[in-house]
């Protein structure tokens, strides 16, 4: 099969979909490689050694996907890439199409078959969205702890206070893997932290796993309403797969805040779990609204980029190998977890959560009766 790579156009994006690692292994299995040049520098990987590892460089993204008969990418395609994809190509990326109607038109129109890194899974969990839950986890609380600088617009508050002053509240609406990687920071500043979730089963093993250190809540929205109010920093870390993300703080709950608190919405790829969240930019992150500073950067984990490319190829290379060695009808129908991965084939959104969100009908999967 031939894989192309194009160089990621999104907004301060610099991880890049393959390594020379992988290229490497791709090519030794007989497949063909297709980098756009530049690809990887961001991350201080160099074209020479993507040819050193068996790739082609190609000059321009069009000659990527003009080639490819898989295209391998980390963000979802913008506008001018949907238009470069065409019937009968495979597509695997971050998707995230829950919330944005006109990138799933243009996937739909394309005629490419799209599988998301965000929707497969595995014994339960989702391993290709993971380790960037854990990146955009451990980076929340960072980069709140920076916007509470008075400078950045924040209350002047240290989240770990000194002797004498108290430490700064943390509260993270959501015990699953981006939250917990939150909780290991913001304990480890020696943050008031308290965790949030629906799951009594989860936040026993908070508890476990923190003791003292960390409290739990359960979460319904006299709870949220009542912590959120004392917050100095509320981290949004909640996720139904697939499907939007639901608005957990309320516009109403702001007005009840400290000025210059701070919200991260760490779900805002999926829509975002604040009611006032929009997307945002590393070029301009934040934005006030009733005096509460807002983090909704989409793709967070872009901002450690050398970190992030190689945490999340090693999670994708094997799903990448599977689909070339296999074509992506035998690799989905070999694993039942993989094949909840398909988003758009053919015209047609195939996840249901997907459709639910978009209100569009849910097509028929092509894996069916076979």
């Amino acid at each position: 099969m031939r894989i192309g790579v194009p160089r990621e156009i999104k907004v301060h994006e610099y991880r890049v979909g393959l390594v020379p690692a992988g290229v490497r292994e791709l090519t030794a299995a007989g497949h063909e490689v297709l980098i756009e040049a530049g690809a990887g520098s961001g991350i201080g990987i160099a074209d020479v050694d993507y040819r050193a590892a068996g790739a082609t460089i190609v000059d321009a993204a069009a000659e990527v996907f003009a080639r490819a008969d898989m295209v391998v990418k980390v963000k979802e395609p913008q506008l001018p890439e949907c238009a470069l994809l065409r019937a009968g190509q495979i597509l695997f990326t971050y998707l995230h199409l829950a919330p944005d109607p006109k990138q799933a038109q243009a996937l739909m129109r394309s005629g490419a078959t799209a599988i998301a890194y965000e929707t497969v899974t595995r014994h339960g969990a989702l391993p290709l969205l993971t380790p960037m839950s854990e990146v955009a986890g451990r980076m929340s609380v960072q980069v709140g702890a920076y916007s509470l600088q008075k400078a950045n617009g924040g209350r002047g508050v240290l989240l770990g206070g000194v002797p004498g002053v108290p430490a700064g509240k943390v509260v993270i609406l959501g015990g699953g893997v981006a939250g917990t990687h939150a909780a290991q920071i913001a304990v480890g500043l020696h943050a008031d932290v308290t965790v949030v979730d629906r799951s009594l089963e989860r936040l026993r093993e908070l508890s476990a796993q923190f003791g003292s250190s960390l409290r739990t809540a359960y979460s319904t929205t006299e709870a949220i309403e009542r912590l959120v109010k004392d917050a100095d920093l509320v981290i949004g870390a909640v996720l139904i797969a697939g499907a939007a993300a639901p608005k957990l703080v309320t516009k109403a709950m702001l007005s009840s805040m400290q000025p210059g608190s701070v919200l991260v919405d760490i779900s805002i790829d999926q829509g975002g779990c604040f009611e006032t969240s929009r997307p945002t930019t590393h070029a301009e992150p934040t934005f006030v609204v009733d005096g509460v500073v807002h983090y909704c950067v989409a793709n967070m984990p872009g901002a450690v980029a050398r970190t992030s490319t190689f945490a999340l190829t090693n999670a994708t290379l094997p799903y990448v190998r599977m689909l070339a060695d296999h074509g992506w009808q035998a690799a989905l129908r070999k694993d039942p977890g993989f094949a909840v991965g398909l988003n758009v084939h053919a015209g047609g959104i195939t996840h249901p959560a997907v459709a639910q969100a978009l209100g569009v009908p849910l097509a028929a999967s092509p894996l069916q009766g076979g």
